[in-house]
């Protein structure tokens, strides 16, 4: 069916076939949000909310031409939903402030945007991260696949904080350009987010329900680093791979620990 015809002096509304926000929920992040934003060049909005910080990185960003939301925050999901829901555009390409497009991934988009996208509900890609002086290409980190690149329409944020992700039941279509990922600025800066992330975790577990018993803490964490060390091949990383490995299984060691902890507690 043909589309009706405008009225004299009435303005179409623009298309927005093809066009894509860029979602950032940020804090305390301006010593790298800069190099994030300047890759995202491909998108027609940047969207930034901010959780009051305290640093220079709304004014970075607002240079850099991102509209800005301060916001208190609610958590990664509720933050990212809120986002996702104050976008322009349909088509979203979720992003931290701790990662930028590789050139190979800023050109996959490119092309997805000239074909006005597919009938699908989102495109995942590989997430390669940088630490402890290299880039990660093995063990748990790696390929690391998110799905960062979707129509907001077809789904919603899930998992569990800090672990959330973008769920939908649409098809799903893989990327082979890589997300690349700074997640820390420091070692000191890794131990403390893994005791941080545990302690969510575990809260987050205690709250639905599940109790953690001496089994799990025997038995999951040697399971991790196996699966990290050996079947991911992990151990082609040398050093760097055993290093990371020991810190997957000690982050569940606190997790279950800290969950064992919360359900004695209850009993007494």
């Amino acid at each position: 069916m043909d589309k009706p015809a405008s009225k004299p002096g009435e303005q179409s509304a623009p298309s927005r076939i093809g066009k894509i926000s860029a979602c950032i929920v940020a804090m305390n992040e301006a010593d790298r949000i800069g190099d994030c934003l300047a890759s995202l060049d491909v998108c027609d909005e940047i969207l930034v909310v901010d959780s009051h910080s305290s640093d220079a990185t709304r004014d970075i960003a607002a240079a850099a031409g991102a509209r800005v939301i301060e916001r208190d925050w609610a958590g990664h999901r509720a933050q990212k939903q809120f986002a996702v829901d104050a976008a322009a555009y349909d088509w979203i390409l979720a992003v931290d402030a701790d990662e930028r497009l590789s050139p190979e991934l800023r050109s996959e988009i490119v092309a997805l945007r000239e074909s006005e996208f597919a009938d699908v509900g989102g495109w995942s890609m590989p997430r390669l991260s940088h630490h402890l002086g290299a880039w990660i290409r093995y063990g748990s980190w790696y390929p690391n696949r998110q799905l960062r690149l979707f129509d907001r329409r077809r789904g919603s944020w899930g998992g569990e904080d800090p672990h959330d992700r973008w769920e939908t039941d649409a098809t799903v279509v893989q990327l082979r350009g890589n997300l690349l990922h700074h997640p820390y600025r420091s070692f000191d800066e890794h131990l403390r987010t893994l005791d941080d992330y545990a302690a969510i975790s575990a809260g987050r577990l205690f709250e639905r329900g599940i109790r953690a018993g001496v089994l799990d803490l025997l038995f999951r964490p040697p399971l991790r680093f196996l699966r990290g060390f050996v079947l991911k091949r992990g151990f082609l990383l040398g050093w760097r791979g055993l290093l990371l490995a020991g810190l997957d299984a000690q982050s569940v060691r606190m997790k279950y620990a800290r969950l064992m902890v919360l359900g004695r507690s209850e009993d007494r």
